[in-house]
């Protein structure tokens, strides 16, 4: 009794719950490990899990044993979850637990779809995209965020496309933002059509992720030219809902860091204290992406800006706040194992200078401090090895950046 969400969907409880799940779909739990984490403290707990699972495969007398890895997810404290059809729901008196298979997410009624080879076929003739709904076509999954969105490469041997799935009552409105973006000319991928339950169908952008030049020491836009493509975002952006930027978050993310690391709780806290008493007051009245960052924007084999991805928090807000998260996310790649940290601390350095000359320096610190904050979830959210280390060292950057003053 007494179990906390995070506990029950993390530790040694989660073995049964996945064990339940799988038996009922007639197979056998073989091995778990966590694979992403989105705690909300006080509100919601959603993991998905890597799972070997074995299956048999054939008829009575003749079936063979065969193991499988599968993505597996649970939530709690998500009202609906529970009672959506091929959603497992177990409840042990005090909690209520949500339990799927990939892709039958009950937050995503249309990942379901979107990873069916022959229902992308079919669907893709229907919106009118013949030349990728020509078969075969094969299906790679790109990104997935339990419960709130997915991205699906289909492809064949002459075309592709990507679907991306977020839950229904998202659909239209991120149709309405690619639209608004490729209808003033900016790079961004040009909607090919939707459906009801929250599938859009968007075309591939030329180039390559900017992330691989950041990783590789290749070539990278200048600050001028991140800033030239943000002054393309159309004034109809401040039209759109607003919604609250990652630095503006940074108590709520404070507390995410709080509940999974309780020695870092306080320092979490006072961090998130510092940066929303240096941003207060400024109101959000510019045309903002949302959340750039390195893997959001294209690049051409010359450093140029070929194309902008991700436009799902396009709104109005603070310019700073799109170039701090440019910053923050650099300097955290700076962080990772593997990665060339001088040389990625120093061009974040880089951005931030040549920033400085187009916001108010004060303001881009701060906010890329309460980026950096954000990012600090990042090493429990995906359960890195040594998390707790890790989240600290992120911590530690974020006062660093709060500390420094503009050169």
């Amino acid at each position: 009794m007494g179990t906390s969400n995070l506990e029950l969907l993390t530790g040694d409880d989660a073995t049964e719950l996945l064990a339940t799940a799988v038996s009922t779909a007639g197979g056998e739990l073989v091995d778990w490990a966590v694979r992403q984490v989105d705690h909300r403290p006080g509100r919601s707990t959603t993991v998905a899990y890597r799972a070997r699972v074995r299956w048999v495969v054939g008829g009575a007398g003749a079936a063979e044993p065969q193991v499988r890895t599968e993505t597996l997810g649970a939530s709690l404290g998500r009202p609906g979850d529970q009672h959506v059809p091929g959603v497992l729901t177990l409840d042990d008196g005090e909690h209520e637990v949500a339990v799927w298979r990939f892709p039958g997410d009950p937050g995503l009624p249309a990942l379901a779809t979107a990873y069916d080879a022959e229902a992308v076929g079919t669907l893709l003739g229907d919106l009118g995209v013949p030349e990728v709904a020509r078969g075969p076509v094969t299906l790679r999954v790109r990104a997935y965020r339990p419960t709130r969105r997915a991205v699906i490469e289909a492809s064949t041997p002459g075309a592709r496309v990507f679907l991306k799935v977020v839950r229904p009552e998202k659909g239209d409105e991120l149709y309405a933002r690619h639209a608004l973006l490729a209808g003033a000319g900016l790079p961004v991928p040009k909607p090919l059509g939707r459906n009801a339950d929250g599938l859009l169908v968007i075309a591939p952008l030329p180039g390559e992720s900017m992330r691989h030049a950041v990783r590789d020491g290749g070539l990278v836009p200048a600050a001028g030219d991140v800033v030239d493509l943000l002054e393309q975002l159309p004034d109809g952006v401040t039209d759109l809902p607003h919604r609250s930027s990652w630095s503006e978050n940074a108590a709520h993310y404070a507390s995410v860091i709080g509940a999974a690391l309780p020695a870092e709780a306080g320092r979490a806290a006072q961090l998130a204290a510092v940066v929303a008493g240096r941003i207060a007051g400024q109101a959000p009245k510019e045309p903002t992406h949302g959340d750039l960052y390195e893997s959001q924007i294209m690049l051409g084999g010359d450093g140029r800006i070929t194309g902008l991805l991700d436009v799902d928090s396009a709104g109005p807000g603070r310019r700073a706040d799109d170039l701090a998260c440019l910053v923050a996310h650099i300097e955290t790649l700076s962080l990772l194992r593997g990665w060339d940290t001088e040389r990625l601390h120093s061009l974040a350095l880089e951005y931030a200078q040549g920033f400085a000359g187009v916001v108010d320096p004060d303001e881009l610190f701060a906010r890329t401090a309460g980026v950096l904050l954000s990012l600090a979830t990042g090493p429990h959210r995906v359960q890195e090895a040594d998390w707790p280390r890790q989240t600290s060292r992120r911590l530690d950057t974020v006062e660093r950046w709060l500390n420094a003053r503009p050169a």
